[in-house]
């Protein structure tokens, strides 16, 4: 369990990078933003392509982040009964969802895109827009943001039965509302 349990904190610094990272594309795509809308109300002048490469960078950001999301425990959780377990019921909980339900979501949507992907890479796709991009850079971010999010998956599976074996600690996750 200590070599599962290094694998996971492993992952978890990668995530923390990739994380911290993604993060400045909030910034770029907003000076894009306000960058595109100075141009077209100064001196009326814009283009798809700036308006696609926001979309491409909230993309990324939305695909590329959902591990470090994950990571943070900051992902959408219904909370009707969870709220009610022991942190340990919990941890039990959180290790069957991953392993019945992130899994095999994050796995099968990575491996249904990749022809997608390739099609794409292979006809050379472009937006149907005037002056827009090319469309395979963005769309071989799905496949890669599904699989991040698997990896990520698989450190919380690990760190969770680590939780509910009782190993390690539980973190701020399973931590009781205050009421």
């Amino acid at each position: 369990m200590r070599y599962l349990l290094a694998l996971a904190d492993a992952i978890d610094w990668v995530t923390e990078y990739l994380g911290q990272w993604l993060k400045w594309l909030v910034l770029f795509s907003s000076l894009i933003s306000a960058f595109n809308a100075l141009m077209r109300y100064s001196i009326h002048y814009s283009s798809n392509a700036w308006l696609e490469i926001q979309w491409y960078m909230f993309g990324a950001m939305f695909l590329l982040a959902a591990g470090y999301a994950l990571k943070h425990e900051e992902h959408v959780r219904v909370d009707v009964f969870f709220s009610k377990m022991t942190p340990k019921q919990q941890a039990w909980l959180d290790v069957f969802g991953g392993i019945f339900f992130l899994m095999p979501m994050a796995l099968i949507i990575a491996w249904m895109s990749i022809p997608m992907v390739v099609n794409s890479i292979h006809i050379m796709e472009h937006s149907s827009d005037p002056g827009g991009l090319i469309r395979w850079p963005i769309k071989i971010i799905i496949p890669i943001g599904f699989l991040l999010l698997a990896i990520q998956g698989v450190a919380e599976i690990i760190k969770k039965f680590a939780v509910a074996t009782g190993i390690r600690e539980p973190g701020r996750a399973y931590e009781r509302p205050v009421q």
